[in-house]
């Protein structure tokens, strides 16, 4: 079992940046990769970006040149530094981790969300 928290979201105007953190904790042998996705009223769960054990980063289309996705050496934490934030990147954000819990046994594990909204 793991266990994922967010943290970081808010209200912020257009043009302007936040930063999403997600700690995992639990029952983890290792951690394959960790991202962000979001999900907007009316419309379905999209990539923002992830980040696996070997550095390749990964980026939805809507957010590259704008979103960098960042890790501690454990990757058990990951951050998201948004700028030029737009209307449209108003979502809830949610944490997302592929990992071992033993040596044979893994699954995708997702955290509660937590709220961005860019609104002036």
């Amino acid at each position: 079992q793991v266990h994922l928290v967010e943290s970081g979201g808010g209200l912020v105007q257009p043009g302007g940046s936040l930063t999403l953190s997600c700690e995992a904790s639990g029952s983890i042998f290792r951690i394959v990769s960790m991202g962000w996705y979001r999900q907007a009223p009316e419309k379905e769960r999209e990539l923002v970006a992830s980040i696996n054990s070997g550095g390749s980063r990964d980026y939805g289309n809507a957010v590259k040149g704008r979103f960098t996705i960042s890790r501690d050496n454990a990757m058990n934490t990951v951050y998201l530094q948004m700028n030029s934030l737009k209307p449209e990147d108003t979502a809830v954000y949610y944490c997302n981790s592929y990992a071992y819990t033993s040596t044979t046994s893994w699954d995708s594990w997702w955290g509660q969300g937590t709220q961005v909204t860019v609104s002036s």
